[in-house]
């Protein structure tokens, strides 16, 4: 069977219906995890790129699982039809804007609102923003280190939400619990704004907005971590 890391890991145990669709499936690591674990009946495996798409075809066949696995190359949600009825769709392993896009570009995708399970590598506002103008509520927030990396997982289901400014940013659950991965995650963020700050400080013109922006920001992240 194929060893999935441990962030798909974290993703598959929040994977409670029967019919999955994963977005940029990279292998159908996930889906193949998945089935042999009995979790679902029927997945999607989505892969806008030819290579990853045909490894995902050699993977699910090699584990026997081609009944119940259909592979699919397509861009985002166009790699579903209503039809197929999907009650959950996992995208996992891009940028937060490009999967708060994904989720817009295929709105008409999500009309019977299946359960989302989103992990994003950075911007992970831009996912809980879209979450909300969509008509998901978060349900569920996790926070993992794996190799150097930390990551979030987002889970959302249909409801309500009016997030707060900070909420977007740093994570309806994840702000309340604090962990020592969410402080040491908001420390290397502090780290960052510094280094920044101090190359603008260096040019022959200083870009004021922009210093003003990453020291509000560095005041923010700061107040929040020091409570």
């Amino acid at each position: 069977m194929l060893a999935i890391n441990k962030r798909l890991e974290l993703v598959a145990s929040y994977v409670e219906n029967k019919r999955l669709a994963d977005i940029g499936s990279d292998h159908a690591y996930l889906p193949i995890f998945l089935a042999k674990e009995g979790k679902i009946d029927f997945a999607i495996a989505g892969e806008i790129v030819e290579g990853p798409h045909k490894v995902s075809i050699k993977n699910v066949k090699e584990e026997g699982l081609s009944n119940t696995i259909d592979c699919r190359k397509a861009a985002g949600l166009d790699a579903i039809t209503l039809e197929d009825n999907i009650e959950v769709i996992t995208i996992c392993g891009m940028g937060g804007k490009l999967i708060s896009d994904i989720l817009e570009d295929g709105k008409d995708k999500l009309i019977n609102k299946p359960n989302l399970i989103l992990q994003p590598n950075v911007g992970e506002s831009f996912v809980r923003e879209k979450l909300q103008q969509l008509g998901y509520n978060i349900v569920a927030e996790n926070i993992m280190e794996e190799d150097g990396h930390i990551y979030e997982v987002i889970v959302a289901k249909a409801g309500e939400m009016n997030l707060t400014e900070e909420e977007k940013v740093f994570g309806k659950y994840l702000l309340k619990e604090k962990s020592d991965l969410f402080i040491k995650k908001q420390k290397l963020e502090l780290n960052k704004i510094k280094y920044i700050l101090s190359q603008l400080q260096k040019a022959k013109e200083i870009q004021k907005d922009k210093v003003d922006e990453l020291e509000k920001k560095y005041k923010e992240i700061q107040d929040i971590i020091s409570v």
